[in-house]
């Protein structure tokens, strides 16, 4: 016996989605590692700018994280029966991503207080160790669980994932995050993630957070 789709399964909803926000993930994580590598000894201003981006990071992340956590496996778990062990061993990376990530959190204190380079250099490799953690999480997601979620899912339960990240985060964040996963998105994908939003929404984006995501992405890559 293996898993059957539910009814009604997937119409109005599209796995992509998610790997438009991956998409930026990877970038992020990326980019921490080389930026934090390339800070001076001693740059203490440019440590603390990196910290506020760090937690931005940790805060998309946890965030989409935890709205997998909470309305995807547990639905999933429900109807599959060979799949089990796929959706067991999510969580299980969820939980290395989770602690490589509290892992670089707690050397951030240490190194933003002096930016020393002994300090430096274990939270880079800390991060290159949570970013490797990351990748193949994201990479094993994309090619087995989505399309698993895309043929059990309803429209519903997958949209509900979304709705948990925008009632869960503050409000100025969610702009930047915004701004995050639409970095690199074609022009079809913007629309798609942009359509998903009410008239009111779309407008704050580009009247505020579009300058605003712009105007952090300068201060951050320097």
């Amino acid at each position: 016996m293996t898993a059957s789709p539910v009814s009604p399964a997937t119409a109005g909803f599209d796995t992509r989605e998610m790997v438009i926000v991956h998409r930026g993930l990877r970038r992020e994580s990326r980019l921490l590692v080389e930026l934090v590598a390339a800070v001076r000894p001693g740059d203490t201003a440019r440590a603390g700018v990196l910290a506020d981006h760090f937690g931005l990071y940790r805060l998309g992340l946890h965030g989409h994280h935890t709205g997998e956590d909470e309305l995807l496996w547990p639905p999933l778990l429900a109807r599959v029966d060979l799949e089990a062990d796929l959706v067991l061993r999510m969580e299980a990376q969820h939980e290395r991503v989770a602690g490589s990530l509290a892992a670089a959190e707690k050397l951030l204190p240490a190194w933003t207080a002096h930016a020393g380079e002994a300090e430096r250099d274990a939270l880079v490799a800390t991060l290159a160790e949570h970013r490797a953690a990351l990748i193949e999480h994201l990479d094993d997601e994309e090619a087995e669980l989505l399309p698993l979620a895309q043929r059990l899912l309803t429209a519903a339960e997958w949209h509900a994932m979304g709705d948990h990240f925008v009632e869960t985060t503050p409000k100025p964040q969610i702009l930047l995050l915004l701004g995050v996963v639409l970095e690199e998105a074609t022009p079809t994908e913007r629309a798609t993630m942009l359509g998903g939003l009410p008239l009111p929404a779309r407008l704050i984006w580009h009247l505020l957070g579009r300058p605003m995501y712009a105007r952090t992405v300068r201060r951050v890559r320097g």
